[in-house]
């Protein structure tokens, strides 16, 4: 048997991991006996004094303890993942089993760099992936190739549920944000915290209603709110979702197509004044050096603007929302939008494949969620048809050039909007 259990035992017995995994506890061990054996040369006191120095340095020097203490976990961590891939005798044409190269601690679980030995690829360990977790009886085993190298992957256990029924924002403790930086966005199934980069970016959010879509809205109106460098722009088909921002943004519009159009006209007049200036100065692009802020325009109800009223006003809402999607980005620009199901017939797709950032919440149908991050993710494991209809603010992320990824926006009461926004009015008011 060549990858089979008897060979994974045979080149690397179970004995041998599990010194490797105690060898903090079997040095120290080791170096005990040796000092009392030495200790004895300083007479009948000198093993209490040995232990007295060994109890001094133990309380006088917390980091040694602390650093003592990490490397004991870690290293019982190791030999954890060690022994359950042992025991699932997912090994190479060796026998030997894949060895852990780096591991972390994270809030619900453990996080393995992972060095795979010859013959053991990215696929086979994905697919080994539900055996290993019944093997180290967590909730979930996730792989992730590395594509700097493919002799790498990352593997994830997940030993608790990173979802909570809902959880405060850490905008509701900042006085003031930055737009120009990384925007919180919410937590991953690791639980640590998401974040997406605005600048140059567009994102298109769908799921049905009651998925969480409005919060998640929120959450980035929020963020550039409290940047008073920032403009803002905020269609609201629904005229309710986005009303508590209203007195924030440079311009608000309802269920009014004529005034949103003429919004859209407002912005692209921006854009081009900007590419002027850009085209006069020799620059390519808006920077946070300039004194040109950056501007968001959020669109929720989406399919309101986009399939009711006159045919020439939203065809011309359309392209005037193409124009600022596929130029905006180098002006300072950025566009986010949400709808309901995003389809050709209700967004067109020389629209929608603009946007770079996708945030597919709830979903009826794995067709629905491919309509929304792009074809033939739902087939690869990753379709919003499957998340819980009782949570909300749940969703796969994907941001350009990535795969995508499970988070849950934080939630954002009335209450907490208001004092968002009225902080956000105050700083803007006095800049």
């Amino acid at each position: 048997m060549r990858n089979g259990g008897s060979s994974a035992f045979e080149r690397r017995p179970w004995m041998g991991i599990y010194i490797q995994g105690r060898r903090v506890e079997l040095s120290i061990a080791v170096g005990l006996l040796l000092a009392l054996s030495l200790s004895r040369r300083l007479g009948p006191s000198g093993p209490l004094l040995v232990g007295a120095v060994g109890l001094a340095l133990w309380f006088l020097r917390p980091e040694l303890r602390e650093r003592l203490s990490n490397q004991i976990r870690e290293n019982h961590a190791r030999l954890w993942l060690h022994m359950g891939l042992w025991h699932c005798a997912i090994v190479g044409r060796s026998g030997r089993i894949p060895k852990v190269v780096r591991s972390a601690k994270i809030p619900v679980g453990y996080r393995f760099l992972v060095s795979l030995p010859m013959g053991l690829h990215f696929a086979v360990m994905k697919n080994r992936a539900p055996e290993l977790a019944a093997a180290l009886g967590v909730r979930e085993v996730r792989v992730k190739v590395i594509p700097q190298n493919a002799r790498y992957v990352e593997i994830v256990v997940i030993r608790s549920n990173a979802f909570p029924r809902e959880f405060a924002s850490p905008l509701t403790k900042l006085h003031e944000t930055s737009l120009w930086e990384p925007v919180y966005f919410g937590v991953g199934q690791d639980g640590l915290a998401v974040q997406i980069g605005l600048p140059e970016h567009n994102l298109l959010i769908g799921g049905e209603p009651g998925s969480g879509k409005s919060v998640a809205l929120s959450t980035i109106i929020a963020a550039a709110a409290l940047d008073p460098s920032v403009g803002l722009t905020l269609l609201d088909g629904k005229q309710v979702e986005l009303a508590a921002w209203a007195d924030v943004a440079d311009r608000f519009v309802g269920a009014d197509q004529d005034e949103a159009v003429a919004a859209l006209e407002g912005l692209r007049q921006i854009m081009d004044f900007r590419y002027q200036v850009l085209a006069a100065t020799r620059q390519r692009k808006i920077t946070r050096a300039q004194n040109e802020g950056l501007h968001l325009l959020v669109v929720d109800e989406l399919a309101f603007y986009l399939r009711g009223g006159k045919k020439e006003t939203r065809d011309r809402f359309a392209e005037l929302l193409r124009d600022l999607v596929s130029r905006g980005r180098a002006a300072g620009i950025i566009v986010v939008a949400a709808t309901q199901k995003p389809s050709h017939e209700v967004v067109p797709t020389w629209i929608r494949d603009l946007f770079s950032f996708r945030l597919a919440m709830r979903c009826t149908s794995t067709d629905a969620s491919d309509t929304i991050l792009g074809q033939g993710w739902a087939q690869q494991g990753f379709s919003a048809s499957t998340i819980d209809p009782s949570t909300r603010g749940i969703g796969y992320l994907l941001a350009e050039g990535g795969v995508p990824v499970l988070i849950m926006t934080p939630y954002l009461s009335d209450e907490e909007i208001d004092s968002l926004a009225d902080r956000a009015l105050r700083l803007r008011t006095s800049s």
